[in-house]
Order: structure tokens, then sequence, then C-alpha cells
């Protein structure tokens, strides 16, 4: 042997080789792939279960191997290969589909991996509390950053109520998005009594609706918070209110936030971001950079 072909003989001749009675057939695999884009939550054994009613026989360690070929070996994976085919040839849903899609956006939301087309298609409000300033009492920032292109926006107040919430949106968030012509289209929140209630009786639930904002709550009972605003919390602590407080003392809320004023305006304008759409821009460059795409989407509903 070696004699005709040298080593390489030997070696090629010493390799296995591939059980083709273990692969699964063409068939079989597309029935598995179909079936996990059509029932993501799912798992192996109960798809194995199902498409054997359907005189399709394959153990749930099999159906795991094709999951594995074809990129669908968990829930989201195989919940982004129906959003893709929902995309791409505009099925109509089933309602366990349905149900699957709300499930992630929720699960999504409340972990701050939430979907955002474009500046203005979703923003994320919260309450930070400041501190305790002498002579003015406890104090209480509200905070408004668009999902999209992380712009903030803030203003401190001494109490925290419905009135103070709608009154940041009045205030500094719907004018800004006005003079940049985007529509605010979404808003979310956790479920705190500065946002939610009986909404024919709660100030900022009323605001949204009269600005035909739509309103998004965080998952009741989940520790996961508000993870935009949450995130900018962190920023914003570190970077400004730990160091000013160290240097300057206050005596009223005008002067805290003329400063705040500044540092945001330095945030906005000059800070990079590192985010998924940022990716080292500045906030407001992502902004107007998604202006663009906004413009393309309006256009193409026209």
């Amino acid at each position: 042997m070696a004699d005709k072909g040298g080593v390489d003989a030997l070696i090629n001749r010493s390799r296995r080789a591939p059980n083709l009675k273990n692969r699964t057939d063409e068939a079989t695999e597309r029935a598995v792939v179909d079936y996990a884009v059509a029932f993501p939550a799912h798992g192996q054994h109960r798809s194995s279960n199902e498409l054997r009613k359907q005189g399709i026989f394959i153990s749930g360690s099999g159906v795991r191997s094709v999951w594995l070929r074809h990129n669908l070996e968990n829930f989201k994976k195989r919940l982004k290969a129906l959003e893709e085919k929902v995309a791409r040839d505009g099925i109509e849903l089933t309602d366990s589909q349905i149900a699957a899609l709300e499930r992630k956006a929720s699960d999504d939301e409340a972990c701050g991996e939430i979907e955002t087309a474009h500046p203005g298609y979703l923003g994320s409000q919260d309450t930070f509390y400041v501190g305790n300033l002498k002579g003015v009492g406890r104090i209480y920032q509200q905070t408004f950053v668009d999902t999209y292109s992380k712009v903030a926006h803030c203003k401190l107040y001494v109490t925290k109520t419905p009135i103070t919430a709608a009154d940041l949106l009045n205030d500094r968030v719907l004018p800004f998005y006005e003079y940049q012509g985007l529509p605010m289209l979404r808003i979310l929140t956790d479920r705190g009594t500065e946002f939610c209630g009986k909404v024919e009786q709660h100030d900022y639930q009323l605001y949204l609706a009269i600005n035909d904002i739509e309103h998004t709550k965080t998952k009741a009972m989940s520790p996961q918070t508000n993870g935009i605003c949450e995130r900018f919390h962190k920023t914003i602590l570190n970077e400004f209110y730990q160091v000013t407080f160290r240097k300057k003392l206050y005596g009223d809320l005008e002067a805290l936030q003329s400063d705040l004023d500044e540092w945001l305006a330095h945030y906005n304008n000059e800070r990079t971001h590192q985010g998924k759409m940022c990716c080292g821009r500045t906030p407001i460059e992502t902004l107007l950079d998604g202006k663009r795409i906004w413009a393309e989407k309006n256009l193409s509903q026209m």
C-alpha cells in the first residue's frame, strides 16, 4: 500500500468513513426545521413527540442535532428565525407564534434588550432618587432616554408624581422631538405610581393618550427594571453627581439643574457611546443619522 500511494495513502486508508445511516434524511431534516420555526417554544422532546404524530420519526436528541446544524438550538434563535420568516414571507401568525413573540418582547424589555427601529420609536422613562439637599429636601430626577440614539433628557423635582413625570415630557422631550421632525411613538416605564394608575384619572397616562403615545410597562414582579434608564443612571451617578457634590455645595434646585443641563449637553453632544446603535458615535450623531431611517420608513408608508 505504501509503495502505491506513500504515507498519505496509509493515513487516508486509516480514517473511518462517515456513518451515513445515522444522518437524518433531507425530508425529516426539513420537517424538523419547519416545526422549530412554527412552534419555537417547544423543546426537543415535545417536538419529537409532535412530529411522530405526523409520521416523522426522530428522537429528541436527533431533533437537537438538526437544530444545532441550523443554528436553532435555543428558544431565542428559533424566535429569530420566525421573525425573519414573517419579515420575508409575510405569513399569518398562529396564536402560539404570537404568544411566543410577545413573551420574547416582554422578556427582552425587562432585561433592557429592546428592539428599536429609529429615533422616537421607543423612549425609556424612569425616576431616579438623587438625594437630600439641605434646605430643599428630597430631590428626584425624571429621566428620559431614547432607546435608539441614547439621547437623554433629565429634570429635577422635589416630588415624585404623575404631574412631574408628564412635565418632563411636556417641557423637554416632546419639544425636542418636534424640533427634530420626529414623532414619539411609544414610551417604556416601570409600574411606579407616577407612571401607572386609572387611565382616566392619571395625569401621566392622560398626557400620553392626548399626545397619541403608546405606553408599555415593564414586567410585573420581575427583578429586572427599566434597563436602558438603569444603565444611564449608573453613568450619571458616577460621572456627574458623585463628582459635582464633592466640588460644590448647592443651596437650591435651580443651580443643580443648571449644572445638570451642562453635563447633559456634554453627554449628548460630545461623549461617545459604545451602545449597539451608537457604535462609537455621540448620541446626537446617532439620532441625526437615524432620522434618515425614519424618513425612508415614512416615505415607504405614504
